[in-house]
C-alpha cells in the first residue's frame, strides 16, 4: 500500500470527518454518571438535542447505532403483526424493511427505482384505500444515504391528513438530522429516528428517537417485549439528566460540544451550506458529462451526491485508485446499485476548499482510471461557489 503524507480525505457520506472541537470535548476524564455535574450536562444535551430535532417533545437517546434507533421506533410503537407501510427509496429504506420483518410486522412496500424519495400520491392512494385503518405506521428514510435522494415528509404528512388516516408517522433521518432542514412537530412526525456519525459530526455510537405525544400514547398502550429500548423509563430517567443504565458519558461531551457548534453556526446557516455544496457537486458532475442519480431536482440531496458510472466501469475500481493514489475514501454503492455508482459526501464538518480537495481528487482519479469524461468539473464547482456567498463560519476556540 503506498505511503501518503497529510491528513486521510473521508469523503463518504458518514461517518463523517470529526472537528477538533469534538475530539478535545471527548478527551475529558469520565465521571459519575450519577451525580450533580454529569446531571448538568445530561438536562443540556437533552435541552439541545430537542432544538437540533425541532421539537418540544422528548427526546430519547441511547448508546447505540442508528439500527439500534430503528429498532427502538418500531417496538416501542408497533406490535408483530401490525401492518406497516413503507415505501423502496434505497439500501437504507431496505434494510428497515428487513428489520421490520424479523419483527414480524406485515409490511406493504412501495416498490421503486431508487432513482427519487418516496412518493406522497402512493402514500396518500393506499391509506385511502385502507378504510379499516389497518396500516399502523407509514415508515419512510428523510435522506437515502444509498442514492442521494431526499423524501419531502411534509408532502407525506399532507399526503396522510388528506386521507384523513390515524396512522403514525415515522422517519429515518440518520443521515439528514443536522445537515438538512428538518422540523419534527412542525412536519407532523410522530418518531424520528437518528444517530450520530454524521450531521451531528460525532464518532458512531449514539441513537436517537424523538417522540410525539401520539406516539408516547401509542407506546403505553403497546404491549410489545422490550427493555433496553423501552422509551418510558428512560424518559423517567431523564428528568434528571440521568439514564436508567449507564449512558455513553464521553460521547455525550461529544454531543454538548457538537450542539454547541450547530447553534453558534445557526441551523440555516448550517442548512444553506450544505444545498452550496450540493449544488457545487453536481455543476461538476455535469461538466464531467456524468450523471447524478437522483433524477428528481427537488429531491437532490445536500449532504451527498450519488454518480453513476459510465457502462462498463466499474465503481469500486474506480473507488480502489482514489483510495491508491490520493489518500481519499469515497462512498460504495450499496444494495442493488453496488460497482455502479460512487457516493460524494459533503456533509457535516465541511468548507469550501474541502471540498475543491475532495472534487479535484475525483477529476484526477477519473483520468487515472480511464473513466471517460471531460474535464472542467472542479472549475465548474468552483464558479458555483463564488456565485453564491458563503455564510462566515464563527471562529472560535477550541474547546
Amino acid at each position: 500500500m503506498a505511503l501518503h503524507t497529510g491528513k486521510h480525505f473521508l469523503q463518504i457520506p458518514g461517518p463523517t470527518n470529526v472537528p477538533d472541537r469534538v475530539l478535545r470535548a471527548m478527551d475529558y476524564p469520565t465521571i459519575d454518571h450519577r451525580g450533580p455535574e454529569f446531571a448538568e450536562l445530561g438536562l443540556r444535551v437533552i435541552d439541545g438535542s430537542k432544538k437540533i430535532f425541532g421539537t418540544k417533545q422528548p427526546v430519547i437517546i441511547y448508546p447505540s447505532s442508528g439500527t439500534g434507533a430503528w429498532e427502538a421506533a418500531i417496538v416501542n410503537t408497533l406490535s408483530p403483526g401490525d401492518k406497516v407501510l413503507m415505501a423502496e427509496t434505497g439500501q437504507f429504506a431496505t434494510l428497515w424493511r428487513n428489520m421490520a420483518e424479523k419483527l414480524k410486522l406485515e409490511i406493504d412496500f412501495l416498490p421503486g427505482d431508487w432513482r427519487r424519495g418516496a412518493v406522497p400520491e402512493q402514500i396518500e392512494a393506499k391509506l385511502a384505500a385502507d378504510k379499516s385503518h389497518s396500516i399502523k405506521a407509514v415508515m419512510v428514510v428523510h435522506n437515502e444515504t444509498s442514492t442521494g435522494c431526499v423524501t419531502r415528509i411534509p408532502e407525506i404528512r399532507k399526503a396522510m391528513d388528506r386521507a384523513k388516516h390515524p396512522a403514525l408517522l415515522m422517519v429515518d433521518t440518520i443521515s439528514s438530522l443536522g445537515s438538512i432542514e428538518y422540523e419534527h412537530d412542525a412536519w407532523g412526525v410522530d418518531v424520528t429516528v437518528t444517530c450520530s456519525q454524521k450531521g451531528l459530526m460525532l464518532p458512531p455510537g449514539l441513537g436517537f428517537n424523538a417522540v410525539s405525544e401520539k406516539a408516547l400514547a401509542a407506546a403505553k398502550a403497546n404491549t410489545s417485549v422490550r427493555s433496553y429500548w423501552d422509551w418510558s423509563e428512560i424518559i423517567a430517567a431523564n428528568k434528571g439528566g440521568s439514564w436508567p443504565y449507564t449512558p455513553a458519558t464521553n460521547m455525550l461531551y461529544g454531543l454538548d460540544e457538537a450542539i454547541k457548534m450547530l447553534l453558534e453556526e445557526g441551523l440555516g446557516n448550517v442548512f444553506a451550506r450544505h444545498k452550496r455544496y450540493s449544488a457545487a457537486t453536481r455543476a461538476a458532475v455535469r461538466a464531467w458529462e456524468l450523471e447524478v442519480l437522483c433524477q428528481e431536482a427537488s429531491e437532490h440531496s445536500p449532504i451527498l451526491t450519488a454518480v453513476m458510472m459510465p457502462q462498463g466501469h466499474d465503481a469500486d475500481q474506480y473507488r480502489k485508485v482514489v483510495l491508491d493514489n490520493f489518500d481519499m475514501s469515497l462512498g460504495a454503492g450499496l444494495g442493488k446499485i453496488k460497482g455502479k455508482v460512487f457516493r460524494i459526501g459533503h456533509l457535516g464538518h465541511f468548507n469550501d476548499l474541502t471540498l475543491m480537495g475532495t472534487l479535484a481528487g475525483v477529476e484526477m482519479g477519473l483520468d487515472l482510471a480511464g473513466v471517460p469524461h471531460r474535464s472542467g468539473g472542479v472549475l465548474a464547482a468552483m464558479d458555483v461557489l463564488k456565485r453564491s456567498e458563503a455564510v462566515p463560519m464563527p471562529r472560535t476556540a477550541v474547546a
